[in-house]
């Protein structure tokens, strides 16, 4: 069996904060992370969606965390088909933009010049580096937009992954159930295994025009499953916040549903990641915990 690491997909949610769970002692970034670390044995860096790290900051990460302590990091939007705006580029890639793009309010890669994203590749592969020499890097976490579907466009982008990122173990999640469907499931599974790259098992809400379903498949050495949680109302609605979309606690009999299904991932591959996602107060560390302790039970 692998080993099986719980934990959630942030450490520095503001609600999470003010919830009260790090306590009045864990008053800095550094006693947060900490704290955190004390309890749950992997987190998911999602600020690197955002912004660009530092080399900098993924020392400080790596120095200040246990030894055996995981990061799976969420790879930036504009790699993975996301919009992004100007300034969220560090100055010498801003500098690299087209003067004809950088009125736009929102830049796409597929827009860019072939030097610019391939230096914002190398970017983004350098600033992981400490964490990788450290032992302490999981998986490069990319998650699709629900635009982006099955297609030989698609496929040539996920085959390039691992070409632009060789050192690390990289993971998909895909946010369209067309790619799991019945005519495409095996042959998305069975791609992803050909290209060496972690599927990425979901709970999320059912019955929308973008769910995608429940299915636990490992596709690499590292099994990745999250969980959304399960508010259908708001899950595919555009003009509705993140805090909004994710702000469900899960109830103990719907982790246990998970239980035998990572379990078996278990059985096939050396680690599973079980992060929850539904960050909104201390819902994702009190059902990390809850999960961590139904997994413990044989």
């Amino acid at each position: 069996m692998g080993n099986i690491l719980t934990g959630t997909c942030s450490w520095t949610d503001k609600t999470l904060i003010e919830s009260g769970w790090y306590g009045s002692s864990a008053s800095t970034a550094e006693a947060r992370l900490a704290r955190y670390a004390a309890e749950f044995p992997v987190v998911e860096v999602d600020s690197t969606y955002y912004s660009l790290p530092s080399e900098r900051t993924a020392e400080l990460w790596a120095d200040r965390t246990p030894v055996n302590f995981t990061f799976d990091v969420k790879a930036f939007r504009l790699l993975t088909g996301h919009p992004a705006d100007l300034g969220s580029l560090p100055k010498h890639l801003r500098e690299m933009v087209p003067e004809t793009l950088r009125p736009k309010p929102k830049l796409y890669m597929k827009d860019l010049p072939r030097e610019l994203t391939d230096t914002l590749w190398a970017d983004f592969r350098q600033s992981l580096m400490p964490l990788h020499s450290a032992g302490k890097l999981g998986v490069v976490l990319f998650q699709f937009p629900p635009w982006f579907l099955p297609g030989r466009d698609s496929k040539d982008f996920l085959a390039s992954i691992n070409q632009r990122l060789p050192e690390y173990a990289n993971a998909v999640e895909f946010r369209h159930g067309s790619w799991l469907n019945e005519k495409n499931q095996e042959r998305t599974i069975d791609f992803l295994r050909d290209q060496r790259l972690a599927y990425t098992s979901v709970d999320e809400p059912q019955g929308t025009r973008q769910s995608v379903p429940p299915i636990a498949a490992a596709t690499g050495d590292i099994a990745i499953v999250r969980f959304h949680g399960r508010r259908v109302e708001t899950w595919d609605k555009s003009n509705v916040g993140v805090l909004e979309r994710f702000k469900y606690l899960y109830r103990e009999n719907e982790l246990q549903e998970w239980v035998p299904k990572i379990k078996e991932l278990a059985a096939q591959v050396k680690e599973v990641h079980a992060l929850m996602n539904n960050c909104y107060g201390d819902f994702a560390v009190r059902n990390a915990a809850q999960l961590s302790s139904l997994l413990a039970i044989d």
